[in-house]
């Protein structure tokens, strides 16, 4: 079995080897002919198959989906109010971001406990919102877009890179949408992908914010976009063997079937654990609502009465002590909770993972704990 569980970097793609990458252009200048050609084909690839609409810009950035978000936070908030969504540790990053660094008068906060949503009703279509599709640390996506207007005058900024490949997006209802390489397609790290819709070009090309810029998050000049940054010319120079691996993983996912294949895959692996914890008791789901289940970023509570019973800091130790039972078993890497979020187990079910593999860990998993417990 593979026993590649991470949520980030996350499992390769199936039968992925390092030759993958023979054609990578190494020793070569990003910006030469075959340089933009091999940027460019990352870009439309990625249009093709999220089916992302005409209009929509798309771009690679530095700083992962972290410089993505942070890119559209200080580039575009302060021109009406704002609304922040939190309920898992990046969402509380952004959070951070708005009330202590750009210190925007007009903010709401809306928090959640892990495992919870915020009451998505209380955004208001004027405002400015900023939030998650998927809570990596906290396994508990949104829905659906219905919360978000068709009439809004705001903005939605929303960080979607743990579901970008694994989840419909509403491309209507999202105005700036980003992600990084190491998530879904499990490619490699430390590039980000920024998506515009014409409204969020409109203001940034309207909107000047009264604070310094960064280089790296400058996205006009002369109060126009810079399109090039849209089409493969790059704010500042990529790995172009990341780049190589990210076209392989996008061949991929289309060579499979695309978008529809994608998310088959990755519900299959939510559904295997649906099936599990039906059986085995032992665990539950952090996410409260089963709409609210994440199917990438799979999170699991420890809810047998002997544990549960514990402080978190034995049940953290518990738990890492499982974790660490099965990667030295060599069965699965990197399983334990985020450190932020409750003690508890996180298994990445994106679309590179094989459901056999899925499966195979929750019989080890079943077997761990019943050793461990004893």
């Amino acid at each position: 079995m593979n026993p590649h569980f991470s949520s980030g970097p996350c499992a390769k793609r199936p039968g992925w080897q390092p030759a993958a990458l023979a054609d990578a252009l190494v020793g070569r200048s990003h910006r030469s002919k075959p340089g933009k050609a091999k940027l460019n084909e990352v870009i439309e690839l990625t249009r093709s198959i999220l089916g992302i609409p005409d209009g929509y810009r798309i771009g690679i950035v530095p700083g992962s989906d972290t410089g993505s978000v942070e890119m559209a936070l200080w580039s575009m908030l302060g021109a009406r109010g704002v609304d922040v969504l939190a309920w898992e540790s990046f969402g509380k990053e952004w959070v951070t971001d708005i009330t202590k660094q750009l210190k925007l008068p007009d903010t709401r906060v809306f928090e959640a406990p892990y495992g919870e949503l915020p009451d998505l009703t209380k955004v208001s279509p004027d405002h400015d919102v900023i939030f998650t599709w998927n809570g990596t640390t906290s396994g508990v996506r949104v829905p659906n877009g219905d919360w978000i207007s068709d009439q809004r005058e705001g903005l939605t900024i929303c960080d979607a890179t743990s579901a970008a490949f694994a989840m419909q997006l509403p491309w209507n209802k999202l105005d700036v949408i980003t992600w990084s390489w190491q998530k879904v397609l499990g490619g490699e790290g430390a590039h980000g992908m920024l998506v515009l819709s014409p409204r969020a070009v409109a203001r940034l090309e309207s909107y000047t914010p009264d604070r310094p810029l960064p280089k790296i998050f400058r996205m006009t000049k002369g109060g126009k976009l810079i399109e090039g940054i849209f089409e493969g010319e790059t704010i500042n120079t990529p790995s172009m063997l990341a780049v190589e691996d990210a076209i392989d993983g996008l061949r991929w996912a289309q060579s499979v079937g695309g978008l529809p294949e994608l998310i088959r895959r990755s519900e299959s692996n939510l559904a295997a654990v649906v099936d599990r914890q039906g059986k085995s008791k032992w665990f539950d789901f952090l996410a409260q609502r089963p709409e609210t289940r994440s199917c990438t970023s799979i999170c699991l509570r420890i809810v047998a009465p002997k544990i549960a019973a514990l402080d978190l800091e034995q049940q953290a130790k518990f738990v890492k002590d499982i974790a660490s039972y099965l990667e030295k078993e060599g069965v699965a890497y990197d399983i334990a909770s985020y450190r932020d979020a409750p003690p508890g187990l996180r298994i990445w079910g994106g679309a590179t993972v094989e459901t056999k593999d899925m499966e195979a860990i929750l019989d080890w998993l079943d077997y761990a704990f019943n050793t461990k417990s004893a």
